[in-house]
């Protein structure tokens, strides 16, 4: 017999938090459904159902030298965001997915029961990270409407947080912040990390605010190789930010973060953007016109997107887990929500124009 007791030593915010629920892969889903993966259509986590560029399998089938680590600057695929970006290479850091940073500026400025500002409802990997490192979360709720409570979140400065994060376009309604409300966040006397997820599909806004980091000694913004350009299996994000910040960030990072195949298929997709830029604009046209489709349907309440989704809110007597369950018998995955402000709701990933036909026809048919 051993002496020890785990519960001596493990930190009680770990021991008490919830885990993150991740939406399950495609291997999972066709046991789970009894279906061969290529029946299923798969709205429900974001991701491109174009893929990523032909190239990148090329590419990653002719590497040649997988046996030897990454380098740990990222070096050449900061070099192509420099000239993607239009920023200096020196304000960029690359991440194992955009949540590797989530979680690393977390590390580098949070202690046990500092604060940081969430509005929800928005994307769960900061309360998550949040969770992890001891930190108090202070929920900021939207408005109806989605946007930003900005006299709310003013209110909080009493409160110390180190850190705001905030969603443009915000998962899951896919609103944008605008200028003056993020001025007035960036007056605070806290950081403020903007994520720009999918700024790609908000046109033609989508240059979003990556250069305001050179102004602002307090921005952040990250970005994702994973919806744009297809990348989601890869991980591979970036992030900008003001140098006194990053060369702090450089400290902590673990050396070799990002792995040879992802820095590869990162450039390689920036390489050929053109191509994939096109498929980002295919996903916005199909989102239009999904959008019209949706506003037939008397129970169904969507909301303006300016990402690759569309939220929707189920009225009347029906009930958004029943329509879940109806699309998945149907090989449709979609979101349910039925949190505070996402009450009854549905969101749609925006898929091919042959996906969201039959996903039309099956909604036609509930």
């Amino acid at each position: 017999m051993t002496n020890f007791n785990l519960k001596t030593i493990l930190r009680p915010n770990v021991e008490t938090m919830e885990p993150y629920t991740p939406i399950l892969p495609f291997e999972v889903l066709s046991k789970q459904l009894g279906r061969n993966p290529t029946e299923i259509i798969k709205l429900d986590a974001n991701e491109n159902p174009y893929g990523p560029s032909p190239l990148v399998a090329e590419a990653l089938g002719k590497a040649p030298y997988l046996h030897i680590y990454p380098d740990p600057e990222s070096c050449e695929l900061r070099e192509s965001l420099a000239e993607y970006t239009g920023l200096p290479a020196e304000y960029l850091l690359v991440g194992h997915g955009a949540d590797e940073l989530i979680d690393l500026i977390m590390r580098l400025v949070i202690e046990p029961r500092d604060a940081i500002v969430n509005c929800p409802p928005t994307f769960g990997m900061y309360t998550f990270d949040a969770d992890i490192n001891g930190a108090t979360v202070i929920n900021v709720n939207r408005r109806p409407d989605f946007s930003l409570d900005l006299d709310k979140i003013e209110s909080t400065q009493a409160a110390h947080a180190k850190l705001i994060f905030v969603t443009s376009p915000n998962n899951p309604d896919g609103s944008l912040l605008t200028d003056n409300d993020l001025r007035r966040l960036l007056a605070l006397p806290m950081l403020v990390i903007l994520d720009e997820a999918y700024i790609e599909f908000s046109q033609p806004e989508g240059k979003g605010r990556i250069q305001w980091v050179k102004q602002y000694p307090n921005l952040i913004v990250l970005r994702t190789f994973s919806k744009w350009a297809g990348l989601a299996g890869l991980r591979v994000g970036y992030g900008a930010f003001p140098l006194d910040i990053i060369t702090h960030l450089w400290k902590i990072k673990q050396p070799y973060n990002v792995n040879v195949a992802g820095q590869l298929a990162a450039q390689v997709s920036l390489a050929d953007r053109e191509r994939l830029l096109q498929n980002v604009a295919k996903i916005v046209e199909q989102r239009e016109s999904f959008f019209s489709v949706l506003k037939q349907f008397d129970w169904l309440e969507p909301y303006p997107s300016h990402s690759n989704f569309i939220l929707c809110r189920v009225s009347g007597n029906r009930k958004a887990a029943t329509i879940k369950q109806q699309l998945a018998n149907e090989a449709i995955l979609v979101r349910y929500y039925n949190s505070a402000g996402l009450a009854d709701c549905l969101r749609f990933s925006i898929g091919t124009a042959a996906q969201m036909s039959r996903l039309a026809e099956v909604l036609q048919r509930l």
